[in-house]
């Protein structure tokens, strides 16, 4: 049995210091949204808690599907480099960007620079940027392709790009591992579904990323962005499923549901996988991570999935 976490939308504050000089773009709407609405809803204490609990349930490899930052200052990115050391080792633990990531232009360039070590494929020399993404990490029968959606966009705006010169990458990753006999997982921060956020929030490429999926295959594809636990799918008779979760720093009580992370073990059968999700999360302001929903996926074959 492989064990896999996944959590997303960390958004860990609280702000550094921030001069006026950083405000002197799109920071200065980030700023005021932090002021009225994710300061008092984004808590740190709720992301330690989420983490203890993740981390007694001993998984084998962590993923973190995007936006561990707030409007990507060099204090939060370096803040965010010292969160994932504490999270776990680069080897254990694999990170995608979000929009918040790369909120102003040179953003991504820094988090590349800083973050790296947990956005390397296996073998990789040299260091990370924009052409590096996708990136593929074997664990055990599991492979783990991050695609990267993130970009600075204008203000309002939060969308994400998947263009061509990933999704042919994508598709030679995916056929590669297939023929292995992997099970495959992409991560990425935006949904690739239509209608599961908002126009100004959305993707443009879904329908290139599902294209590349129908073709060549996968069998879990893992995202965040919505703040919500969500379940959709890409295809038709052979279905892939696509699984968000809650943002985990996000405190009961604000109008997107309390903080979650997904717990996903995998088995190998005889030809076959058996794939179960549970999401773990917050129920109240005191009270520890509980199971809240259950659901097991059974792949029959590479690319077919049966729901069991």
């Amino acid at each position: 049995m492989f064990r896999l976490a996944h959590l997303s939308d960390v958004h860990l504050g609280p702000l550094p210091d921030v001069t006026y000089r950083d405000l002197a773009s799109k920071r200065v709407v980030g700023y005021v949204n932090w002021q009225r609405n994710r300061r008092r809803h984004m808590h740190d204490a709720v992301i330690d808690t989420l983490v203890g609990d993740l981390r007694a349930s001993e998984p084998a490899h962590i993923a973190v599907t995007g936006d561990l930052v707030n409007l990507a200052l060099d204090g939060e990115i370096e803040m965010a480099r010292l969160w994932l050391e504490t999270l776990g080792a680069p080897r254990d633990v694999s990170v995608v960007p979000g929009n918040h990531d790369a909120y102003v232009p040179g953003a991504f360039d820094k988090i590349c620079r800083s973050w790296g070590a947990w956005m390397t494929g296996d073998g990789a020399n040299g260091p990370v940027d924009r052409h590096s993404f996708p990136y593929l990490r074997v664990r055990g029968p599991v492979a783990l392709i991050g695609v990267s959606t993130a970009r600075a966009t204008a203000p309002f705006m939060a969308n994400g790009f998947f263009e061509a010169g990933q999704a042919e990458r994508l598709g030679r990753l995916l056929e590669e591992t297939g023929r292995d006999g992997l099970l495959r997982v992409v991560m990425i921060h935006h949904p690739p579904v239509r209608g599961a956020v908002a126009q100004h929030k959305r993707l443009f490429g879904i329908g290139r990323f599902q294209k590349i999926v129908r073709r060549h295959g996968a069998e879990l594809v893992l995202h965040g962005h919505s703040h919500e636990p969500t379940l959709y799918w890409i295809g038709r008779g052979t279905k892939v499923p696509v699984v968000g979760v809650a943002a985990a720093g996000q405190a009961p009580g604000g109008r997107h549901t309390a903080a979650q992370y997904n717990l996903i073990d995998i088995g190998e059968g005889q030809g076959s996988w058996r794939i179960r999700i549970t999401r773990r999360g917050l129920t109240g302001p005191a009270m520890p991570p509980v199971d809240l929903e259950t659901q097991e996926f059974r792949v029959a074959a590479p690319g077919a999935l049966v729901k069991s």
